[in-house]
């Protein structure tokens, strides 16, 4: 599943968020992240080592987008084949394919080939079918 910088999204999310969103700058240099699945649930998000939370996604950088939760989503594999993903009540909530709304809390939504699931301030996954279970 590669991982990238959203420009797009960047400035959606900071027209939504007002006076407090100009403290996240979109990042000078990004570059593309893979993360290859296999058939296990996957954690998204930012590791803390206070807390204890190391997810298998870990989108702590550099750069760091600070907007996306420790514990932000799952993606986990559907029984048939396919993934879903799962938003875990994340701060900053998770957005596919250029949806203006979220998608609901602790609900799995399925994803297709090439869905783009937005975290954070900035951050893009594609979804890739070629890493789906089956």
């Amino acid at each position: 599943m590669p991982v990238s910088a959203d420009r797009e999204y960047f400035e959606r999310v900071q027209k939504m968020e007002g006076p407090e969103a100009g403290e996240i700058a979109f990042p000078r240099f990004c570059p593309e992240r893979r993360f290859p699945l296999s058939d296990r649930q996957w954690l998204i998000g930012r590791r803390s080592r206070s807390r204890g939370i190391y997810p298998d996604i870990d989108l702590v950088g550099p750069p760091e987008d600070v907007a996306v939760s420790h514990t932000h989503a799952l993606l986990v594999p559907q029984p048939g084949g396919g993934w879903a993903i799962i938003d875990l009540r994340s701060t900053n909530r998770t957005y596919l394919d250029g949806d203006p709304g979220p998608i609901k809390a602790e609900e799995p939504v399925p994803l297709s080939d090439g869905t783009v699931v937005n975290l954070g301030a900035w951050t893009r996954l594609t979804f890739r079918a070629e890493a789906a279970p089956g």
